[in-house]
């Protein structure tokens, strides 16, 4: 298990536990392979800070604000020089508590 602090400087096979904190609204994208889902931005906190997290699909209504999670296998991404992890292919959003 890592802090959300050290997730930022990894790439791939991040384990981490928070509480998701400040959930955006979902807005629909265009996926590559066609078609359209739903991605939600919301932050994952611990004692160590937050990172942004990027929920896709069936994952938005796992969650709410307040919920604590873990991340199994998580990979992070960066865009506009902005960090956020995500659940991916092969990993998995575990809720703990919702």
């Amino acid at each position: 298990m890592v802090t959300t602090e050290q997730a930022k400087n990894m790439r791939n096979k991040i384990d981490v536990e928070g509480t998701i904190e400040r959930m955006g609204e979902p807005r629909t994208v265009n996926l590559k392979i066609g078609g359209t889902t739903e991605v939600c931005d919301a932050f994952l906190v611990d004692d160590a800070g937050e990172i942004k997290v990027a929920l896709w699909g069936e994952d938005i209504k796992k969650v709410r604000n307040g919920s604590k999670v873990m991340i199994k296998n998580g990979y992070t991404n960066t865009f506009k020089n902005e960090v956020s992890l995500g659940r991916g292919k092969y990993g998995e959003i575990i809720v703990k508590e919702y």
